[in-house]
Order: structure tokens, then sequence, then C-alpha cells
């Protein structure tokens, strides 16, 4: 178990928050029929059918981590601040990535612009969200029109195999290794959500760290048993 911490006087240690380096590379895409289409998707780039891709997906679905190995293979520009600031600037290049667009309010004249500026161009862009766009509080008609134009990609909900790849990989994340049985066992009690996933997997970290010892399946079960409680 690798990690700083602090004594605490009850006995436990306070452990530190310490920032896990998270291997987003494509080669650590975990890849399951949930999934899959996304995957696709950035794999088949440019070859894309429209110019505008929306990749829909829910919280800690792995929208993020695509969009990062989408920006590295073909050298798009992160719109996202710029469409959200609305700094009516020409945007430059012809391949961009707009991240988040349901969850925060934005220039919705710019992101019309960067559309145009990419249909124009025959360029790229791919935008990430949690909802699909015809859910999103649009007022202006000519951006509803382009963004109903739009490809939709969704990220299914997750299976036993892609929740066993993330627990086994938020674990190798922080360099824990944890036995088979007890990824099983959480598996098996969880809410199905990879966002749950990740809350699982840092509330057993802290917990095991501050007390010095081994993730364990009773340790499992305690943080299970707290999460369902509220």
């Amino acid at each position: 178990m690798t990690g700083q911490a602090l004594t605490r006087k009850q006995g436990e240690q306070l452990p530190l928050e310490l920032a896990y380096g998270e291997a987003t590379g494509r080669e650590d895409l975990l890849v399951s029929p949930a999934i899959l289409p996304a995957v696709d998707l950035i794999d088949r780039w440019p070859d894309w059918r429209a110019p505008v891709v929306v990749l829909v997906g829910p919280p800690g679905s792995g929208k993020s981590h695509l969009g990062n190995v989408w920006r590295a293979a073909s050298g798009a520009r992160d719109f996202t601040t710029d469409i959200r600031a609305g700094r009516g600037a020409e945007p430059e290049g012809r391949v961009f990535l707009f991240e988040d667009a349901d969850r925060h309010p934005f220039d919705e004249t710019e992101l019309f612009h960067l559309i145009n500026a990419v249909r124009q161009h025959r360029g790229s862009l791919l935008i990430t969200a949690r909802s699909l766009p015809a859910l999103w509080h649009v007022a202006l008609p000519d951006l509803r029109s382009r963004l109903a134009a739009a490809t939709v990609v969704e990220i299914g909900a997750p299976d036993d195999l892609l929740l066993r790849q993330i627990i086994v990989k938020l674990f190798s994340d922080r360099q824990l290794e944890v036995d088979e049985r007890v990824v099983n066992y959480i598996i098996t009690r969880m809410d199905r959500s990879l966002d749950a996933a990740g809350g699982i997997v840092d509330a057993m970290d802290k917990r095991a760290l501050a007390r010095g010892r081994r993730i364990t399946r009773a340790l499992a079960a305690e943080v299970l048993a707290e999460r369902e409680a509220g």
C-alpha cells in the first residue's frame, strides 16, 4: 500500500489527499460491449459520417478518457473554455473538443459559429455530455438544428465485465493489488454505475490507509453498507 499519512488521536491515521496518476492513454481503454461503439468512433476518426459527433454517457463512463485519447490522436484543440466564456475569437484549426456540454452554461452563439466553421472547413468537433442534445436547454433555433444533425453515440449501462475492469484499474491506478474475490463481492452489491465504482474504491483506499490495513471483503462490506445507508 502506498501513500503518506498523519496520525489521528482516535488511533486511526488521517490520509493526506494525494493525486493518483490515472492511466488515460489509448492502450488503457477498457473495452466491453457497453463502451465498444464509443471506442469504435474514436478509432475510426477521421472517417466520421458527420463533422459533429456528440458522445453521451453517464458520470464516470469514460467520456473524458475517450476525449483525451481522441484529442491526442487528432491534435484537436480543447475549445471548452472559449465556448463557455463567449470569447468571440475565430477558431484556429479544424479539429475541436467541447466537453461536458450539458453541465455548465455556454455561449450558444459561439458553439453555433464553431459548428459552422467545422462544417465549412471539413473539420471535426467532438462534444461530450451526460444527456442527449435534444434535452439541453438551447434557446437558439439555429443551434438546435445543428445539434439535431449531429451524430450521437451513447455509452451503454456498464455490464459486469466493464465494472470489473474499471474497479481493478482504479485500484491499480493507486498501486493497490486487490483479491479477485473482493472485486467480485463489490460488483454484486454496488450501484450499477462507473461513478459509484470510483466512489467505492476511493472510500476503501482511504479507510484502509487510515487503519493501516489491507483491502479486504470485510472492509468492502463496511463501505458498501455505509453508502447504502446514505
